[in-house]
């Protein structure tokens, strides 16, 4: 089984949602999608006049900010990439992780700034999502979630949720769709596969530079939590196999 983290950048072009919709439906492996939505939630603010606040990349959200996440997140993102789906073909459900107590988080702490009602994951409700699966659905998932103890709903980073559903189903491979077709290497070859102590030495080589570092460290972060593969790829990679695929060590 495999979970799949789509970026929310390119969910409002219907040509990306189709080809998405085709990709999966080819996978062999029983299928988890998470997804974002960040820069319609932002389009969305300022459509309504409110300013988003990020800190240290993650987005500060007050109760008219949350509103707007849910709205997009759980409402428009989600439902177009289940539409896409079922037009493909692929039995899909679309959850937030309020739904079925899915998704369960804290507030989530930072040392010198309240982020107000976002959250980090605490528990997954593994038994909905292998019911689901058992029965052929793929589970579609946004990242809106329910609090342990107080059931304030709250937001949580996309990456965050992924990386949790991915753990607490023991996930054979989480895969980052990205803008980028994988690592490439000194002569701009796709790299199909690194361990850790590779990687990090592509970064001192400075090879890996930009803004691949933080999605090649996410990778290794998420390898560090027992995740055994994770694999960064583009959307023309996912259905082909593509992609560099991240591991501890072979």
């Amino acid at each position: 089984m495999q979970v799949i983290k789509i970026g929310g950048n390119e969910l409002g072009e219907l040509s990306f949602r189709e080809g998405l919709a085709t990709a999966v439906s080819q996978l062999a492996l029983p299928v988890i999608l998470v997804h974002g939505g960040g820069k319609a939630i932002a389009d969305m603010q300022e459509k309504l006049g409110l300013q988003p606040v990020k800190v240290d990349g993650v987005r500060v959200t007050d109760a008219a900010s949350l509103d707007v996440a849910q709205m997009v997140l759980s409402g428009q993102a989600n439902k177009y990439i289940v539409a896409a789906l079922l037009a493909a073909g692929v039995q899909a459900v679309g959850l937030s992780g309020v739904d079925g107590g899915l998704l369960r988080c804290a507030p989530k702490q930072h040392p010198t700034v309240d982020l107000g009602y976002v959250g980090e994951i605490m528990q997954v409700n593994t038994a909905l999502l292998h019911t689901l699966l058992a029965a052929n659905i793929t589970p579609v998932i946004s990242p809106i979630s329910l609090g342990l103890a107080d059931g304030q709903i709250y937001n949580v980073n996309a990456d965050e949720a992924a990386s949790a559903i991915a753990r607490a189903m023991q996930a054979d491979l989480l895969t980052f769709v990205s803008n980028v077709p994988g690592v490439l290497g000194q002569k701009g070859q796709l790299i199909d596969s690194l361990t850790e102590p590779q990687t990090n030495d592509l970064i001192a080589e400075g090879i890996i530079h930009g803004g691949m570092i933080p999605k090649v460290q996410a990778a290794l972060q998420v390898i560090s939590q027992g995740i055994p593969q994770v694999r960064i790829v583009n959307l023309a990679g996912l259905g082909a196999g593509g992609g560099t695929i991240f591991t501890k060590s072979f």
